[in-house]
């Protein structure tokens, strides 16, 4: 029997963390990096990952020997960070240095997730060769921990991205929160002037692999091949799984004088990673339906008992 290669996720409780585990689980041998909030998947390792020096880092990382380590570790409020940048500086960039100090030094593969929240968000559908020029504190740290992460480790694959999955019953993604409301017959209020090409999960993870057996380094955006509003997803969530788009209003986001400044069009690009594949990676309305279907699935069901 051939042994699996070892996996390592840091932010191992997180959305993206959880359904990775799930998504590759007969792939690899797994490692949830855990930091404040403890989960136990079953067939999972799990440990706390010690982030105080890249000395700490290291000697854990050579007990375990991944072939792969996909950093997701994070903060997810935006508004948090801008309340918070000491505290956005030391996670996004401090972390990610020592992290990308530690895979260079032991020969691991680092996989870097990053955000589309890197731009003036006045343009749409974005190459990776687009100037980043951030507008929050959010995306300002999103941005150096890339430059930091692509000098200590030039063989990183940098994802830019925007994803939503099911959720476990402390950290609901954006789909689950459009779900829920509209089960429960309740009002949503979304932005249609704010713009992204989100990407469920599940293929995001099938993407960063097949890159991986490309040999593919530096930045990539993954994404959706489509442009929609904030507002157009969640109508098609509605129709999809037979719920009232009706209680669906239309809000914009120049309207709320109270959320920290961030881009109205975070739309990214994705020929890069389309003409290396040589494929698409899908229309939103076409993941929509994949989470649909996704609903009944067992491991659906094991994510949401977290």
């Amino acid at each position: 029997m051939i042994e699996k290669s070892s996996l390592i996720l840091t932010g191992g409780s997180g959305l993206l963390a959880t359904n990775w585990f799930y998504s590759k689980l007969n792939d690899y041998k797994f490692y949830l990096g855990l930091n404040e909030r403890q989960i136990q998947p079953q067939d999972c390792n799990v440990l706390f990952l010690d982030y105080s020096s890249e000395s700490s880092l290291i000697k854990q990382l050579e007990i375990i020997r991944p072939s792969i380590l996909i950093h997701t570790a994070g903060i997810t409020s935006v508004e948090k960070c801008e309340k918070n940048p000491e505290l956005a500086y030391q996670i996004y960039v401090e972390l990610s240095n020592i992290v990308a100090n530690a895979t260079k030094k032991l020969g691991i593969q680092l996989v870097h997730i990053s955000t589309d929240h890197l731009f003036e968000g006045n343009a749409a559908l974005l190459s990776e060769e687009e100037p980043v020029k951030a507008i929050n504190v959010y995306g300002k740290t999103k941005a150096l921990a890339e430059q930091i992460v692509s000098f200590n480790d030039p063989g990183a694959l940098i994802i830019r991205t925007n994803f939503y999955a099911w959720g476990t019953s402390y950290r609901k993604s954006f789909s689950d929160q459009i779900i829920d409301s509209l089960r429960q017959n309740q009002v949503l209020n979304l932005f249609d002037d704010v713009y992204y090409n989100p990407i469920l999960a599940e293929n995001l993870i099938k993407t960063v692999h097949e890159l991986l057996n490309k040999n593919a380094r530096g930045i990539y955006h993954v994404v959706s091949d489509d442009r929609i509003s904030k507002y157009e997803f969640g109508v098609l969530i509605a129709e999809e799984f037979g719920l009232n788009k009706s209680l669906i209003n239309k809000s914009t986001l120049k309207s709320q004088s109270n959320l920290v400044n961030r881009p109205a069009d975070m739309s990214l690009s994705n020929k890069k990673v389309r003409d290396l594949l040589g494929r698409n990676l899908g229309t939103v309305k076409q993941h929509i339906e994949q989470l649909c279907r996704q609903e009944s699935e067992e491991k659906t069901k094991q994510i949401q008992l977290l």
